[in-house]
């Protein structure tokens, strides 16, 4: 290309930014953004695009003429300002999403174009805009940019890192600006089933949202396998065009993404028993919440009439931002002129605006998890329970403890003592789960060969042992390649089970894997003698000596849609029929059959 060309070009996108600036002629679309538990909407991002068949209709071309003409404050204001505009009729209990440059963040004109006034002209709150910062710009002064977002945050806004894993400032974003949420960038996100480090990163990231109360979003889901995974990681939200395109109007997203986000969620929790009963909303108590501009002295009465409770969310309109203990309160009065001080002012002054608050479907293991890592001066504050967003209760330490426990009690009466593995009751409810989803997955039926045998001659110490080595070989393997959409149980004795959600290439790789590792580890069970052999030579109770195969392990399968068997007998009757098919081989052997 020519420099003529060039400038042509140069000139064309110039003299057009000028003109949709002039003319303000932005279209905004809003993608929703749904929570990866239960499918519905927890806000929508603002996205802007120039006019259709315009040189900068691409968004990534519009800004990026901006940027290089000087016109990104004029062009960030237009987006803006149509985004609030035409967002007057956005559901009062979703989120609304706007992207900011942090290079303008702390501009006067941004200051006067963000007030509250202006928002309620176009019926919204300050409490649901969320600012999305992009870490894709550097911030050279993290302590100005600190204040200034505090501004912000105290009047209600809350604050988004945007495209994170994608820019040069990382982690360091994250540690100054300790944000409400952390979108992360979708080439992080860009098939991540097919990629552990990925995962693994991921992972990760949840584990940081924990700690700290961040909420976790996955950007850029583009297929039901990236959704999939992303849930087993524990990912608190998701968007994409799988999950909805970007349209004109607030959209919900449609029924069947809905379902398979809830039908996925209900897989990833069928390991604890009774799961659909085991989310936190299930042991939440109603207690009354109250707004922030409610005085210090009401709450400190309403402790004082109310002796079991020694905590209270605050909210503004029904959203949680806050959290009173009674412990709390009192330090503050007990202080020298306290009571005059705080006693006719708002509770905001004292509360503590980073409490822990979770989602009715979160399990209580991952509450309780959650809990126990907080600092030692909040470990016995009250949990926040929402719902749609909105304040749904209160949980106490104390109730939260006493159920993990029973929880714990009971799941461990279902586990094989000897292996640890989930024992006959937790196998059926699993399968009971994989009926009732309809979707294809692999089911494999693992028996040791001449097990028998070797119990007899080695004793059952030693056959203990190999048990044990068959279910570690079982479990680390299958860890291993499917550590987010797998699961093995012990049916008891040298039997064991397993499902996996995968390709069935990858399930006849698994087994590969598991007979290589199980035939080249059982020889240190055996003497050096029947090592040498190949063979056991066994004496039964009548004196009569039989000559037997080493030990081996049969895998039977069945890979499909497992949703087409009437009933979980049916699913027996057809591994049994396989396995039998296996046992006949005199080695280590798999047979997987498709079933349709």
């Amino acid at each position: 290309m020519s420099c003529k060309s060039l400038n042509n070009l140069h000139d064309k996108e110039f003299y057009e930014l000028l003109k949709i600036i002039e003319n303000a002629d932005i279209s905004t679309v809003y993608q929703p953004i749904a929570s990866l538990t239960d499918g519905s909407i927890i806000g929508y991002e603002a996205l802007s695009r120039g006019p259709e068949n315009s040189l900068l209709q691409s968004p990534g071309k519009l800004f990026s003429a901006a940027k290089l003409h000087n016109r990104t404050w004029e062009l960030e204001l237009l987006c803006r300002t149509k985004a609030i505009e035409r967002a007057s009729d956005i559901p009062d209990d979703k989120f609304l999403f706007i992207n900011v440059d942090p290079y303008i963040f702390k501009d006067e004109k941004f200051k006067r174009g963000f007030t509250k006034e202006f928002l309620s002209k176009n019926n919204i709150s300050s409490e649901i805009v969320i600012f999305e910062i992009t870490e894709k710009t550097s911030i050279e002064d993290y302590k100005n940019f600190r204040a200034v977002l505090n501004n912000y945050i105290d009047q209600g806004y809350k604050i988004a890192i945007d495209d994170t894993g994608s820019g040069y400032s990382g982690l360091k974003m994250l540690s100054e600006i300790q944000p409400h949420y952390i979108k992360i960038d979708m080439d992080l996100i860009r098939n991540i089933h097919e990629d552990t480090f990925k995962q693994a990163l991921i992972e990760c990231f949840v584990r940081l949202s924990e700690v700290t109360n961040m909420k976790l979003i996955a950007e850029g889901i583009e297929n039901r396998e990236e959704l999939k995974t992303l849930i087993n990681l524990g990912v608190y939200a998701g968007q994409g065009y799988f999950i909805s395109p970007p349209a004109g109007a607030f959209l919900d997203i449609p029924d069947h993404v809905k379902n398979t986000i809830l039908s996925y969620h209900k897989m990833k929790n069928a390991r604890f028993i009774s799961s659909s009963n085991n989310y936190i909303g299930k042991i939440t108590r109603l207690d009354k919440p109250f707004n922030t501009n409610t005085t210090c002295r009401i709450i400190k009465e309403y402790f004082h009439n109310n002796n079991t409770i020694t905590g209270a969310c605050i909210v503004n309109d029904t959203f949680p931002v806050g959290l009173i203990m009674k412990h709390s309160l009192d330090s503050v009065f007990a202080t020298q002129y306290g009571a005059a001080i705080f006693s006719k002012r708002p509770i905001t002054l004292v509360m503590d605006s980073n409490p822990i608050i979770v989602d009715y479907y979160i399990p209580v293991n991952q509450v309780s998890k959650i809990a126990m890592e907080r600092e030692i001066d909040n470990i016995y504050d009250y949990i926040i329970v929402t719902k749609n967003n909105k304040y749904y209760g209160i949980v106490t330490i104390k109730t939260l403890l006493n159920y993990t426990t029973m929880l714990e009690y009971n799941y461990a009466k279902q586990l094989n003592p000897l292996t640890e593995l989930p024992g006959n009751s937790i196998i059926e409810n699993k399968l009971r789960d994989i009926l009732s989803f309809n979707k294809k997955c692999c089911i494999l039926y693992f028996d040791l060969d001449n097990f028998k045998v070797y119990n007899d001659t080695y004793g059952f110490e030693n056959g203990d042992k190999v048990i044990k080595f068959t279910s570690e070989v079982i479990r680390s393997e299958i860890g291993g390649l499917f550590p987010y959409n797998s699961f093995v149980g012990h049916i008891g004795g040298d039997d064991f089970f397993s499902i996996i959600e995968n390709s069935l290439d990858n399930c006849l790789q698994l087994c590969e894997n598991i007979i290589k590792k199980f035939d080249t580890g059982i020889l240190d069970f055996l003497n050096e003698k029947d090592k040498a052999n190949g063979y056991i030579k066994h004496i039964d109770r009548k004196g009569n000596e039989d000559i037997f195969t080493l030990p081996s392990i049969s895998i039977a399968g069945i890979y499909g849609n497992i949703g087409n068997f009437s009933s979980i007998e049916a699913i027996g009757e057809k591994t049994a029929s396989i396995k039998k098919e296996a046992k006949s081989i005199k080695k280590s052997c798999y047979i997987i059959k498709e079933c349709y």
